[in-house]
């Protein structure tokens, strides 16, 4: 049997959370995931805390009775597919007014995780649609002044990736009190420690506009407060000050208003008063892999 006919027998689903207020760019996004080649990839939409707009026929679909965030959300999504996405091997996550250009990507997917029996997550390089520009924040790697360069990586774009399913098996699904900000690095860190790989991959491209993650009204409130998580979730106790006082000091020099550094500093409180979920340190060996791909996690 032919690498391909192996590839074209690896099942990917597609999930999507909407808010129903980008309805024309959603089912842009559906038309596009539908015009890829090869067998087709299922769709699961979900709406978060919003009716559903319409949608195609044969789209999987919920409609959440309040807005869960967008971890929570994902892992409805999952769910739709199977315990864990088990009628799938791998969940892609969209956003919704996002778009697929090309129509080789679920392709390109297919081929990766079925030549890598190791890859757990590849993540998409997110570009502009009028200029094709890839921002430095949507390449995951500290060097990111190339961002047509593939490598391995420490973490994943929540928006434009895909995960094998037996990642959620062995390492739980996103961690849903996160609501968003940092969700995705806490499973990228447990699908390390589970001896799992993640994979940038500049040839898969979904197309987003530019924008700005500030403009969510709670943004900084929640990157401190995830921040603070994200280590008493998954660092050794010896990191965990290390990991903090790090990006406390990122944060005073990037300068930010004093509105900012005011809900800033408030989620950082409320990462240490607040429950963070299940503490389930990283063994030492995974501080040195992801340390030897260029993050060391106190950074």
């Amino acid at each position: 049997m032919s690498d391909v006919t192996n590839a074209d027998g690896f099942r990917l689903g597609a999930v999507i959370i909407t808010m129903g207020n980008r309805p024309a760019e959603l089912n842009a996004l559906i038309e596009s995931v539908r015009a890829q080649e090869g067998p087709a990839v299922e769709l699961a939409v979900i709406a978060n805390g919003a009716p559903l707009p319409p949608l195609p026929e044969g789209v999987r679909s919920v409609e959440l009775p309040e807005n869960l965030g967008i971890p929570g959300g994902r892992n409805v999504g999952i769910e739709l597919f199977g315990r864990d996405g088990a009628e799938v091997d791998a969940v892609l996550f969209l956003d919704d007014d996002g778009h697929l250009p090309r129509t080789d990507s679920a392709r390109l997917l297919r081929e990766a995780f079925t030549a890598d029996p190791e890859l757990g997550i590849v993540s998409f390089r997110i570009a502009d649609p009028d200029t094709g520009v890839t921002q430095r924040r949507h390449v995951p790697r500290l060097r990111a002044s190339d961002p047509l360069r593939s490598s391995r990586v420490t973490t994943f774009l929540g928006g434009a990736s895909a995960v094998r399913c037996k990642v959620f098996e062995e390492a739980g699904q996103l961690p849903g009190e996160f609501f968003y900000a940092h969700e995705e690095t806490d499973l990228a860190w447990r699908a390390a420690d589970a001896g799992w790989a993640i994979d940038y991959r500049s040839d898969v491209v979904l197309h987003h506009p530019t924008t700005s993650p500030a403009r969510h009204a709670t943004y900084f409130h929640n990157v401190a407060r995830n921040r603070v998580w994200l280590a008493r979730r998954n660092l050794p106790a010896l990191l965990v000050p290390l990991y903090l006082g790090t990006w406390f000091l990122l944060t005073l020099a990037r300068r930010p208003s004093p509105e900012a550094l005011k809900a800033w500093w408030g989620g950082f409180r409320a990462g240490w008063r607040e429950p963070c979920g299940p503490r389930r340190p990283m063994r030492w060996r995974t501080v040195w892999q992801l340390t030897r791909l260029g993050r060391p996690p106190i950074i």
